[in-house]
């Protein structure tokens, strides 16, 4: 039997699937094993697939369409709406191929194993830096449960646990842990290192990541994270772009009256939090007569609060970004102001 959509609720180990004809009938629900799920498609006719795009959704993406079926990765934000009623995986099959009937509704591109693996290295020092994070914060946090307290910043944690191994009223035990917790951290800072050589030895030779670079608040982590996790394809303009990493305003309107509320923060987290960090620094120094000061930013920030001025300066710098990386240019600088 041929079938218009078959939508698949993936798991661990069984795979619910809902499979529509052409008049959207529901024709067949079914549960598969992990293990049969390549064995059941590659007996049917090419066909629309759909999934959440979740852990594990781009793999079958690739084996689906390698089978010659059409796959559809839906946002999972967009499938919630959907669900009808109580939440199990028949509901979520059939909700993902509900949302996968809109002709309107916007997906994910499938990426390639090429992609995939160019962003394993970003992950990894970005789950390191969560964990060093942590250290230092537990770290602070012991030290000043005997009085003991140090300026933020990494560059004082040499200088806390100084103190704290000279601190006599600090028991033994209390210092012990305190060494151990230094060691630690040392060695979270030391593979750190590794692997930024590595994402720096990669940026210097990466193009469109030294195109990247010239750009005011983009620094060589920056610019190779962008490169090796954005593909400007999937995105129709530097709007879109922006909009995808969450740094435009969430809109409340009704009425014919347009409310703009705070970012939406929909997207990549850690790509939105490496723009508005650089365009942080970028503030910092802005004076009139800088090559980074532009008359734009220096009237913004004459109007509005820092922090609103770096985030739209980092909504700014996505759309730059995304005008490179799509045609190739090289950044243009602004006239600073005088």
């Amino acid at each position: 039997m041929a079938y218009k959509r078959i939508s698949i609720d993936t798991s661990k180990h069984v795979f619910t699937i809902h499979g529509v004809d052409e008049v959207e009938r529901p024709v067949l629900r079914r549960d598969l094993r992990r293990s049969q799920v390549e064995a059941f498609f590659a007996k049917l006719e090419p066909t629309e697939v759909a999934l959440e795009a979740c852990a594990g959704a781009h793999h079958w993406g690739r084996r689906l369409g390698a089978m010659g079926h059409r796959v559809k990765l839906i946002p999972p934000q967009y499938v919630k709406p959907f669900v009808k009623r109580n939440k199990n995986d028949r509901n979520d099959a059939e909700a993902i191929g509900e949302a996968a009937s809109r002709p309107s509704m916007p997906t994910v591109p499938v990426k390639s194993l090429d992609e995939q693996a160019a962003t394993i290295i970003v992950k990894h020092r970005e789950l390191l830096v969560g964990q060093r994070t942590a250290a230092i914060n537990a770290l602070r946090g012991h030290a000043a449960e005997f009085g003991v307290i140090a300026a933020k910043g990494t560059a004082n944690i040499e200088a806390l646990l100084a103190v704290l191994a000279e601190a006599p009223e600090i028991p033994a035990t209390a210092k012990v842990a305190f060494a151990a917790m230094g060691e630690h951290i040392a060695d979270l800072d030391a593979k750190l290192a590794v692997m930024d050589k590595q994402l720096l030895e990669q940026h210097k030779s990466n193009p469109v990541s030294q195109l990247l670079v010239t750009i005011p608040g983009i620094g060589p982590i920056t610019a190779i994270t962008l490169a090796l996790s954005v593909n400007p394809a999937n995105f129709e303009s530097g709007r879109h772009f922006a909009a995808w990493l969450g740094v435009t305003p969430r809109e409340n309107s009704t009425g014919g009256k347009h409310r703009l509320g705070k970012i939406s923060k929909a997207g990549n987290e850690r790509l939105r939090t490496l723009l508005v960090v650089g365009a942080t620094s970028v503030i910092r120094v802005a004076k009139p007569g800088r090559s980074s000061s532009s008359a734009w930013l220096l009237g913004l920030l004459a109007r509005k609060p820092k922090k609103l001025a770096a985030v739209a300066l980092a909504n700014k710098m996505a759309r730059i970004i995304w005008a490179m990386m799509a045609r190739g240019e090289a950044y243009r600088r602004q006239p600073s102001a005088a």
